[in-house]
């Protein structure tokens, strides 16, 4: 087997868990759903798996030849440090919100990046992107409801990167696919 193929494998596999794993807390945190749990709660998490983690998958994959999951990981590592580090750091509510458009740049990139990879690929990125916009948007707004409805997003791109993950590794189906119907000739 070719190594590179084999780390570009192993790269987008861990790199799905730790972005999967990440978001779903983000976004769970930022929904409201859980009492006492804010999106804030995740800071931890999202330093040490979604920042450091990420980037380092993303320094392995681009080390291996992939251009577009090296820059994917590595960009989103720094993302995630970089709000696990500053959050609860008393920026105002404009700042946060400069911030997450920014970042949502970064994931309408990756969206675009992504084209023809389809729903664990394109779909992971594009629903970060409607997160960030909703949760910058509502944080320059001062609206709670975007926010919120940003985590979801957020929740769901994490759910949707946890499976992709969890399938590649457990051999699961990755896609849905039509089976063709075919009728036996009548008897005449």
């Amino acid at each position: 087997m070719d190594n590179e193929v084999a780390a570009g494998n192993s790269t987008s596999t861990l790199g799905h868990l730790a972005l999967g794993l990440t978001l779903l807390a983000f976004g769970l945190g930022g929904t409201g759903v859980i009492d006492n749990v804010a999106a804030a709660d995740a800071a931890g998490l999202a330093t040490w798996v979604g920042g450091v983690a990420l980037f380092l998958v993303g320094l392995v994959a681009l080390r291996g030849g992939s251009t577009g999951e090296g820059t994917a990981y590595a960009a989103l590592g720094a993302f995630w440090f970089t709000w696990g580090t500053a959050v609860g750091g008393g920026a105002s509510a404009d700042a946060v919100g400069l911030f997450m458009l920014l970042w949502a740049l970064l994931a309408l990139t990756l969206t675009m990046a992504a084209s023809g990879s389809g729903l664990f690929g394109q779909g992971v990125y594009g629903l970060l992107f409607v997160a960030l916009l909703l949760i910058g948007i509502g944080a320059l707004a001062d609206n709670g409801g975007l926010a919120k409805a940003g985590g979801w997003a957020a929740a769901v791109a994490g759910l949707v990167a946890w499976y992709g993950a969890t399938a590649a590794v457990a051999g699961w189906p990755t896609s849905l696919r039509r089976t063709a119907s075919t009728s036996a000739p009548a008897a005449g």
